[in-house]
């Protein structure tokens, strides 16, 4: 039996993934007790790694598909097939900047000033690179954490760090000078494994699913019955991705006397709350809201 390996990320992302893949159709269990979790479909065979590593196996052959940050890809400078972009509406999947920051009393003003300086980062080869690209000699040292706090106190001149709103690099006292990296999560894939047909299948399978799944965040369907006399004030209401779907009731017009429909679409959740009063004001009745798993 044909069977991909799939890389799930531990950490940050590790629950955000149980859940895309939950809402895309695949059951994940275990992730919090075992390197190998199981999954509901025999065609996958999934390793949970860092996501700080998982380009570098996926590069290998060692897995022939995984999730990671696109800061990770850099990195690690890794060769691979870049599926998907996976930015998630929550918290653990939206987009991260990777900036430079010095202390707020710091007389560096752009990146040029900090010629001979020392820098601390997780990301020391996107760093180094970054530097050398603009001829700019400096002293980068891998930073095992708290590295806000290096530059607070006095250790090195800068760092470079991921931040969402820069909250925490202000808290520390510190200033961005410059962005860096815009990162999200991204689905990749190995070279060979993308020129193979089954994989190639089997990949573009869970890049789909996974794509509906965020499609569908956020949204919910809605579905109601009208009468024709207030059929288009009603539909005129309703936001949609194409058009509102709408259909005949079942001899309604023998029952009632005149035609009904029902109107069914989807939109943004946080939309619901005003439209539905505004339904029910122009004739709309039985007016259901429903979740989402997937909008493809």
């Amino acid at each position: 039996m044909n069977q991909l390996k799939l890389g799930l990320p531990k950490g940050s992302l590790q629950s955000a993934t149980i859940e895309l893949f939950r809402k895309s159709g695949w059951k994940i269990s275990g992730m919090d007790r075992s390197y190998f979790p199981s999954i509901d479909d025999a065609t996958l065979r999934c390793s949970v790694v860092r996501a700080q590593e998982m380009s570098r196996y996926v590069e290998s052959g060692s897995l022939d598909a995984g999730i990671t940050g696109k800061d990770w890809i850099e990195e690690n400078d890794s060769q691979v097939e870049v599926i998907a972009e996976l930015v998630y509406a929550k918290a653990s999947f939206k987009p991260v900047r990777w900036v430079l920051a010095v202390p707020q009393d710091s007389l560096v003003k752009k990146i040029e000033d900090l010629k001979g300086k020392k820098i601390a980062t997780e990301m020391v080869n996107f760093t180094r690179r970054l530097f050398s690209k603009r001829n700019i000699p400096v002293d980068v040292e891998f930073s095992w954490g708290a590295t806000e706090a290096k530059a607070a106190e006095g250790l090195v001149d800068a760092i470079v760090e991921v931040t969402e709103t820069g909250s925490t690099i202000r808290a520390h006292g510190l200033r961005i000078i410059a962005d860096l990296l815009e990162s999200s999560p991204q689905l990749i894939a190995n070279k060979e494994a993308w020129k193979d047909a089954w994989k190639r299948e089997k990949i573009e399978q869970i890049r789909m699913m996974l794509q509906g799944a965020l499609a569908a965040e956020n949204k919910v369907g809605i579905k109601l019955n009208v009468s024709q006399d207030d059929l288009d004030k009603v539909v005129a209401l309703i936001p949609s991705i194409t058009a509102p779907t709408i259909a005949n009731l079942y001899q309604s017009s023998a029952l009632h006397g005149v035609k009904w429909f029902s109107v069914e679409s989807v939109i943004a959740e946080d939309v619901v709350r005003d439209l539905i009063p505004k339904l029910i004001q122009d004739g709309a009745v039985g007016i259901i809201e429903y979740p989402l798993n997937k909008v493809i």
